[in-house]
């Protein structure tokens, strides 16, 4: 605690000490700093100064300064955002008034150390509070009725998030103690097109997929065929990691818990395009490596995930190939009992039919059709979340996990234990946030919310549920425009039924001009098209050993980079230590950066995700 009476957790692991009135927390990795400080009343500018002055005296920077909502008892808030010189560090600092008096944050950490110790920054953040304020908790309080009237408030928010942050479609599914209270659509299944969209319309659901692939290893469980504690690698004789000793340790539980310290390490699949199978996405996982300690903290990965489901279709269908077995496994386990009968992996089924097309923000902000090469590469991992299914298909399951493993007419399709064990939380994510199988588990506002959230090129998905109150929602977007809507409507869904502070439309509308000023601000670090000579310089193909090869293809001033399954075109920023890089910008397939280089006379162009560097090198 602060001086001021500021209040924050530090996570396990981190230290803190105190340099010239700033508590400086750090990461185990070293080098990477959370420092908090007491910033006086002289304004967010001046507070933000003598923090950095306090912190690493000399420090020089420009920053994008811009307001944000005021939010859990603070008054004012102000983010300042930073350039990294080198491209691989997160920079910025949150000023923070109460009355008069401001509390300053700053973040100094390496990229990898961001990704890695997220659930860990999250503790530290969202307990930071001002003296005397106490969250808004809804524990005790009994649940409304959804309904006419409550319903409305939320197709309110909904229908003010398509307008304001130019979402094409949403569908929406409520259910209430056993009964469908709501389903429908809002909106447009594709933009230009008059096609609305209804309860039957498909989505690409993305990471929702998961809580499913667990529900199939749940019902094998059930049948004996292995328990949750089984080690993997004593059924499955083919399953490894680059790890021997985390090898050995993965039980089944931990396939999908996010607590085996394997990172995200999506590049190589998804850059290998349409050429990923499963049993490329396999060997990939044969190589890969943990970067933290087995069971310490929360790290996603997909490749784990996908490993899961493959694992159970495995165990069903030994003979049949990896994504063959999975696919009939889900069939037979999951969706033929349930009734979901809509939902698929198959894309040309489910592109066949009423399907809602993915959208994305192109460079200037305005929202296309989104290319869906990157979707496509991902089919190889479907079992970590890559089905299409609509309202009414998830609502099916999403009753069935409400009554606990009962069907609407009241036979048994699982046994309560075996299936509340997903539930149970595996690894901190954040303050009062678990993860468990599949299933995310939040009781930051007193009441326990189980949920899982979807991501994919042109998609956002959410499906939630709280177990003691018999309420259950499912919502589809077809927009990556839509990923604030996503979080919002989770909060407004607890203000409708508990009466809540209505704080979700407020961040709504506040939140949606920050992001166009964001794209504005991006869009303006940009050359579009790329510049030529510096594209001209560019050597006509390149290839890496992990992410497969890469050509430059120019036409009419325009420079693409293609991956085989998903191009795009590139843009160039400079930055201020004189590098230049070129960024893709198709709408969706955005955001991918790549380093100039050369050495040993070779051309070459790097590209990192947060924990790791790839290098294509010219040549074919």
């Amino acid at each position: 605690m602060l001086q001021n009476g500021t209040r924050f957790v530090v996570p396990k692991g981190w230290s803190i000490r105190n340099q010239d009135g700033a508590a400086i927390l750090g990461a185990p990795e070293g080098d990477a700093h959370i420092v908090i400080r007491e910033g006086g009343s002289d304004g967010a500018d001046a507070a933000v100064a003598a923090t950095w002055a306090a912190y690493r005296p000399g420090f020089a920077a420009t920053a994008q300064a811009a307001d944000r909502p005021a939010r859990e008892g603070w008054d004012q808030t102000r983010r300042y955002r930073y350039e990294s010189p080198d491209g691989t560090r997160n920079l910025f600092a949150l000023a923070l008034r109460k009355g008069e008096h401001w509390t300053v944050v700053i973040s100094d950490l390496s990229a990898a150390v961001a990704e890695r110790r997220d659930a860990q920054l999250e503790v530290i953040f969202n307990t930071l509070l001002p003296q005397g304020y106490t969250r808004e908790t809804f524990a005790g309080r009994p649940a409304h009725r959804l309904d006419a009237a409550r319903i409305a408030l939320l197709t309110e928010l909904i229908e003010t998030a398509r307008k304001t942050l130019d979402i094409p479609g949403v569908a929406l599914g409520l259910v209430q103690d056993g009964k469908v209270v709501f389903e429908g659509g809002f909106g447009v299944r594709q933009i230009g097109r008059a096609a609305p969209v209804d309860a039957r319309t498909l989505f690409n659901i993305a990471s929702n997929g998961k809580a499913l692939t667990t529900l199939m290893l749940a019902r094998q469980v059930e049948a004996g065929r292995f328990d949750w504690n089984t080690p993997v690698a004593s059924i499955w004789r083919e399953f490894r990691v680059g790890d021997a000793e985390t090898t050995r340790r993965v039980a089944v539980k931990h396939l999908i818990c996010a607590c085996t310290g394997m990172p995200r390490q999506d590049y190589e699949w998804m850059f290998e395009g349409d050429h990923s199978t499963a049993a490329s996405m396999m060997q990939l996982l044969s190589t890969a490596q943990p970067t933290s300690e087995f069971g310490d903290i929360y790290q996603y990965s997909n490749l784990m995930a996908a490993a899961a489901g493959f694992f159970g279709g495995h165990v069903l269908y030994p003979r049949r190939e990896l994504g063959a077995a999975y696919d009939a496994a889900m069939q037979q386990l999951v969706f033929g009992p349930l009734g979901m009968s809509a939902t698929t992996a198959d894309f040309r089924r489910a592109l066949a039919g009423n399907h809602a097309a993915g959208h994305a923000p192109d460079i200037q902000g305005n929202v296309r059709i989104a290319g869906q090469g990157l979707n496509r590469a991902a089919i190889s991992t479907r079992p970590s979340g890559n089905h299409w299914s609509n309202v009414r298909d998830l609502l099916r399951y999403v009753r069935m996990e409400l009554a606990n493993g009962l069907l609407p007419d009241g036979r048994r399709y699982i046994g309560e234990d075996v299936l509340l064990a997903r539930r149970e939380p595996q690894v901190t994510e954040g303050r009062d946030e678990y993860y468990g199988m599949g299933l995310k588990i939040d009781r930051q506002w007193g009441v326990p919310v189980i949920h899982h959230g979807g991501t994919a090129i042109g998609y956002r998905s959410d499906m939630i549920w709280l177990p003691d109150h018999g309420v259950g929602a499912v919502i589809l977007i077809n927009s990556d425009s839509g990923s604030l809507l996503r979080s919002l409507f989770r909060r407004r869904l607890l203000e409708v039924l508990f009466d809540g502070q209505p704080v979700a439309l407020q961040e709504l509308l506040s939140q949606a001009g920050k992001t166009q000023s964001a794209v504005a601000g991006q869009r303006e670090q940009l050359s579009i098209p790329a510049d030529a000579a510096a594209a001209g310089r560019l050597a006509p193909s390149y290839r890496s050993a992990e992410l497969g090869r890469l050509d430059v293809r120019r036409k009419n001033g325009v420079t693409r980079f293609d991956f085989g399954g998903w191009s795009s075109e590139v843009a160039t920023r400079p930055s201020k230590d004189g590098r230049l890089t070129f960024v893709t910008i198709a709408p969706g397939e955005d955001g991918f950066e790549f380093d100039v280089a050369e050495r040993d006379g070779k051309r070459r162009l790097v590209v990192r995700d947060a924990q790791h560097e790839y290098e294509f090198v010219e040549g074919r």
